[in-house]
Formats: C-alpha cells, sequence, structure tokens
C-alpha cells in the first residue's frame, strides 16, 4: 500500500503543533503528518515526498508567511501533486487570494483562525476520505479503460472473424435460413425458395491451364473471379461456391437481377480481355447460363464439418443450359422460365433459338440466347436478321430442312459471325447427307 502523507504549513511553530496534534486525534496512525514552517520549505518536503513514493492527499496552509503567500503556495503545489487537496487556515487571507487559490489550486476549503477543533477535525477527515474516494474512483476508471480497451480488442477480433467468415458462407445465405448470424446456422438447416441460378465457366480451362505452373493457375484464376464478382454482387446476387473456374451464383429478387449480372460479367470480360491482349496473353471465353425455379437452399455434411449449398432440378437444369453455350457457340443462354420472368425483355437483345433435349430431362427444354454484350457488329447482324432466323427455326422444328437451310444461309449472308445459325446449318447438311 502506498505510504501517504498530510503536511500542515505554518510560520508559527506553536500553530503547526496544535495543527499536529489535533490532526493525530482525528486521523490516529493512519497518516504521517509532516509540518514546515514556510513556503519554499514546503514545496521542498512535497519534491521529497513525492520521490519517495509518497502520496499527500492533503496539504493544510497558512496564508501570511514571511517568504509565500499562501496561495502562490497552494497554486505551486497544485502543479506539482493536482490530485493533493488543499485547505488555507488564515484570519487574514482577502477575498482575492482565496479566489486565486480556487481558481490556480483547486482550494477544497478555507477555515479561518482562530478554528474550532471539531470543524478542522470534520474538514480533514472529509478531506482525506474525499481523496481516497477519488482515488478509489480513478482506480475503477482505469480498470474501466482496461477493460473497455480489452472489449475493444475482443470486439475487433471478432469483427475480423465475421467478415472472414461472410466471405465463406454469405450473409445472404444466412437470411434466407432465417437466421441472425453464422453461428446459429445448424446442420440440417433448409428453405425452399423461388431463385433465379447462374453458372459460368471458362471455356477450354483444362487446356489452358496446362501451360501454366500450379501458382500462375491461382494467380490466374483469381484475377478471372474479382473481376467476376462485382457484377453479381451489383446486381443483388451472391456468389454460392466457386468450382475451380466456374462461378455458382443465385439471385433472390428477380430474374432480371441474374440477366443483368450475366451481361455485366461479359462486359468485365471485355476489359479483362483488353488487359491480356495488351500483356501479351490470350484471350479467354466464358459461357454462362441462367434458370429459374424452386430449390432447397440449405447445409450439408456432417457435424464437424459442413457445407452451404442447393439442391433442385432447378439447379442442375441451369449447369447443363451453361454447358449448352459451348455446343452453340454462344456466350449465354437463359431457360424459357428465366424468359417468362423479365419484366420487359424488350429492353435485352434477346432471341429464342429453339428446344433442346438435356440430361437428366425428359421434356425438351426452350433455351433462349442473350446477346446484349456481343461485339457491336454481331448484335446489330442479330438483330437485323432477327425475323428470317425465327422463320428458319420454325422450319427446322417442323422438320422442314432444306427450307430451314435456305433461311439460315440467308443469316449468314447477313451475318456470318452467327455461330447458332452456322450450327443450324451444319445441322441441315447433316441430316441431309443422312436421307436417302
Amino acid at each position: 500500500m502506498t505510504k501517504q502523507v498530510i503536511i500542515c504549513v505554518d510560520d508559527e511553530k506553536t500553530v503547526l503543533k496544535s495543527l499536529k496534534t489535533e490532526l493525530k486525534d482525528a486521523l490516529g496512525n493512519t497518516y504521517r503528518i509532516e509540518i514546515a514552517e514556510g513556503g519554499e520549505d514546503a514545496l521542498e518536503l512535497v519534491a521529497e515526498l513525492m520521490e519517495d513514493g509518497y502520496e499527500i492527499p492533503l496539504i493544510i496552509s497558512d496564508y501570511v508567511m514571511p517568504d509565500m503567500k499562501g496561495d502562490e503556495l497552494l497554486r505551486r503545489v497544485h502543479q506539482l501533486s493536482p490530485k493533493t487537496l488543499k485547505v488555507m487556515l488564515t484570519g487574514q487571507a482577502t477575498i482575492e487570494a482565496v479566489g486565486n487559490a480556487i481558481k490556480n489550486a483547486k482550494l477544497y476549503r478555507y477555515i479561518g483562525k482562530p478554528w474550532q477543533t471539531e470543524d478542522l477535525k470534520l474538514t480533514v477527515t472529509e478531506a482525506v476520505h474525499s481523496y481516497s474516494q477519488d482515488k478509489k474512483l480513478a482506480s475503477q476508471n482505469a480498470e474501466l479503460r482496461k477493460i473497455n480497451e480489452e472489449l475493444e480488442i475482443a470486439f475487433q477480433q471478432q469483427s475480423k472473424l465475421t467478415e472472414a467468415a461472410k466471405r465463406f458462407v454469405p450473409n445472404e445465405f444466412v437470411s434466407l435460413l432465417s437466421r441472425d448470424s453464422l453461428s446459429d446456422v445448424e446442420l440440417g438447416d433448409s428453405v425452399e425458395k423461388e431463385m433465379s441460378i447462374l453458372f459460368s465457366d471458362i471455356r477450354d480451362f483444362t487446356a489452358l491451364s496446362e501451360g501454366m505452373t500450379p501458382q500462375e493457375n491461382f494467380k490466374f484464376i483469381n484475377a478471372y473471379l474479382s473481376r467476376m464478382e462485382p457484377g453479381i454482387i451489383e446486381n443483388k446476387g451472391f456468389i454460392d461456391k466457386y468450382i475451380g473456374d466456374a462461378i455458382m451464383a443465385l439471385f433472390g429478387h428477380s430474374a432480371v437481377d441474374a440477366v443483368k449480372a450475366g451481361i455485366a460479367m461479359l462486359h468485365s470480360l471485355d476489359d479483362y480481355n483488353q488487359y491480356r491482349t495488351n500483356a501479351g496473353y490470350v484471350p479467354i471465353k466464358i459461357g454462362i447460363g441462367i434458370n429459374t425455379g424452386s430449390l432447397m437452399l440449405g447445409t450439408v455434411g456432417a457435424t464437424n464439418r459442413m457445407d452451404s449449398t442447393v439442391i433442385g432440378d432447378a439447379v442442375n437444369l441451369a449447369a447443363r443450359v451453361e454447358s449448352l453455350t459451348k455446343s452453340y457457340g454462344v456466350s449465354m443462354l437463359i431457360t424459357q422460365n428465366t424468359f417468362l420472368k423479365l419484366i420487359d425483355n424488350q429492353c435485352y437483345a434477346i432471341r429464342n433459338i429453339g428446344r433442346v433435349r438435356v440430361k437428366g430431362k425428359s421434356d425438351l427444354v426452350t433455351i433462349h440466347e442473350v446477346f446484349e454484350a456481343d461485339k457491336p457488329e454481331v448484335k446489330e447482324g442479330k438483330l437485323a436478321t432477327s425475323t428470317i432466323f425465327a422463320e428458319a427455326l420454325y422450319w427446322y422444328s417442323a422438320s422442314k430442312h432444306i427450307e430451314a437451310a435456305q433461311l439460315f444461309s440467308e443469316c449468314l449472308q447477313q451475318n456470318p459471325l452467327d455461330q447458332v445459325a452456322q450450327n443450324y446449318m451444319d445441322r441441315c447438311q447433316e441430316i441431309k447427307v443422312r436421307l436417302p
């Protein structure tokens, strides 16, 4: 425990003797009592005691002293020990002197001479109690500050963990499960919901990656994926998972958001390919497939390791449609389910490219090409030949392959880069060869 001293200052020894006796009676041996016969002696005493590790809860000083007035002494003591309580004991101090002591030394109390013993004892007792309480409060405040600092550090660490967790399991996923936080999610939690599912994949990624080291592969994939993410996030979607170079994203608000995200991804790809070309790398192509339908969203796995996922025929169909983009030579395909959900499909460059049999589906599926992000000349060519293409597709569906071939040929004459028209033209030629 820190040693504590009370100092009495007066130029009359009889006064100092009386003060010391009365303070002993009031406080017992709890405090050491020191005396000084003038201001300079008092300041030296204060400095020595503080250097030796003593606390000075209280100093009682006369006002009229030969070498230094009491208000000046208390001011200088306050500079050395601000927490020390100051009491002025005199009958000759002016109102101005008392005011200076209050202002510059935070005077605790003024007691006139001759003093009343009980008044002095009560003042001193209250003063040391006040000092003790202030010290206790300061200690508690320091402990609280320390606790608050520790809590702040813990909160920052928890926030970092929370932010890190969001990068593995999106907040949207947790919200869809009606959970407040990731820690509330349990194995087997699930919910059925209608959503639009977007799959994207890099064309011929296996061949592309064979020419790279593992480190170069990671660098390339991350460079590519980081450019694809913003278009999804900005259009109210979230990435459910990365599957190597492939992306699976979910859109719960509107099918329009999914289509807009796909278009944004293709525009970002154009910028990325420009960068790759300038850097001496080959440009890349991707395929995007979108379907809208009911699915089950939830957690699968085991007690010690689980993952978020979506399950359902709608999900499988979206993946199958994405794989068709390579067969048709297009960048983006959507199903009839998604097409019908578009608020105003005339706002986008979209065309029906027929009905196909998809693996795992017994019924034919109608698919549409979204060519909004095609190169301007290709896009304009497809728009200009939309009527001819639709008629050619009708004849093809009716097994009138000669008529269809003539019309697809017209499309290609106007727009040689129309890969879908070329695809159908090739089919017609194959069928013609097989016919007897």
